[in-house]
C-alpha cells in the first residue's frame, strides 16, 4: 500500500464507523471531511468521504476529471445550477464543472475520480419524491439511483424492514454500503448511521437485527477502483 493510501487494499473487507472518526479541514477550512478511503495524492486522488459545509462555505469553481457521486444527506447544498436539499442524488459526469456552497450547511456523501467515461449521464433525482418498489426479498424496498450501458456501475437506495429476515445477500461484483439511518449487524459486527461497508467481490453478506434501516448499495464499481 503506498504512503498515499488509505483503505487502498480492494481484497480486503473494510468496514468503517464514520461517528468514531474525527472531521479534518479542507484547505479552505470551512468544509469538513472524513475520509473513508483515498487512493491517490490527498487532493486528487480517488476519494470517498463524508463531508460537511459549514453554513456559508464554499469552493470555487472546479472540473471533476473521472465523475463526482454526491447523496445529500443533511441541509441543502448549492452550486450555480441549483439548491440540492436533504435526499437529493447528483452524478456529475466528466466535464461538468461547477462552484458548490451551502448557506446554512450540509453533510454529504461523496465519492470522487471513480465514475470515468465522458457519455455518463448528469444525474439529478430527488430520491423523496420517489417511490419505493418491492423486492424479491422480504420487507425489503428499493429505488434506483443510477444505472447506464455500458458501464458496470449501479447505485440504488434499499429500505429494510427486518434486517434479520433477508437472508444471504450474494456480491459476485462487490459492493459498497453506506448506512443512512437505522443499523443492522452480522457476525462480524454492528453498523449503525452512516458507517460503510466496502466488500470485495465473491462476498455475502448475512443481516441480522430487527431494527429498520436505509442504505445507499453500490454494486459492479470495482473495475474503477484503483488499488493503493
Amino acid at each position: 500500500m503506498t504512503a498515499s493510501a488509505l483503505n487502498g487494499d480492494l481484497d480486503r473487507r473494510i468496514t468503517i464507523n464514520s461517528n468514531e472518526l474525527e472531521w479534518i479541514a479542507s484547505p479552505g477550512g470551512e468544509v469538513l471531511r472524513k475520509r473513508l478511503h483515498r487512493v491517490g495524492p490527498p487532493e486528487s486522488g480517488q476519494v470517498t468521504s463524508i463531508v460537511r459545509y459549514q453554513p456559508g462555505a464554499e469552493f470555487p469553481s472546479h472540473p471533476h476529471p473521472e465523475g463526482e457521486e454526491i447523496l445529500v444527506l443533511d441541509g441543502v447544498f448549492s452550486d450555480e445550477h441549483g439548491d440540492w436539499p436533504a435526499g437529493t442524488y447528483l452524478l456529475n459526469p466528466e466535464g461538468f464543472e461547477h462552484r458548490p456552497f451551502s448557506r446554512e450547511g450540509c453533510l454529504l456523501f461523496v465519492k470522487l475520480r471513480q465514475f470515468p467515461g465522458a457519455e455518463r449521464r448528469h444525474v439529478v433525482t430527488d430520491t423523496l419524491a420517489t417511490e419505493w418498489r418491492s423486492s424479491v426479498r422480504p420487507g425489503v424496498h428499493w429505488k434506483k439511483l443510477y444505472a447506464q450501458e455500458p458501464f458496470s456501475d449501479h447505485m440504488r437506495l434499499e429500505r429494510w424492514a427486518q434486517p434479520g429476515e433477508i437472508g444471504v445477500l450474494n456480491f459476485p461484483q462487490g459492493a459498497e454500503l453506506f448506512v443512512l439511518s437505522g443499523e443492522f449487524s452480522d457476525g462480524e459486527g454492528r453498523y449503525e448511521q452512516h458507517s460503510w461497508l466496502r466488500l470485495p467481490p465473491g462476498t455475502a453478506l448475512s443481516p441480522e437485527g430487527d431494527t429498520a434501516c436505509e442504505l445507499y448499495i453500490k454494486e459492479g464499481g470495482f473495475p474503477y477502483l484503483r488499488a493503493g
